[in-house]
């Protein structure tokens, strides 16, 4: 395998987990940001409050963006097993 098959192949796999991860991690901040000034404004000092928003937005935004995930880890597999002849010579 060439070094330059290898770094697309790296560059594509970061790629990837950057866009799979990033929609659940940007809605835990934004839900951690939300619930944090609302425990500003209304003085409650809870610690426990922030998991139970945070768990269900977590869970909508897996079950929105499911199948998105889904069918570009298939896309990425694919190309993956696409590129094992140019690995081999």
């Amino acid at each position: 395998m060439e070094f330059d098959l290898a770094i697309k192949i790296a560059r594509e796999a970061i790629l990837h987990t950057l866009l799979i991860a990033s929609p659940v991690l940007v809605t835990s901040l934004l839900i951690g940001l939300i619930v944090s000034i609302f425990q500003t404004t209304t003085s409650i000092q809870e610690q426990t409050l922030t998991f139970v928003p945070k768990f269900v937005a977590i869970f909508m935004a897996l079950l929105i963006l499911g199948p998105f995930i889904a069918q570009d880890l298939m896309n990425l597999t694919k190309n993956l097993l696409l590129m094992i002849p140019d690995m081999i010579k």
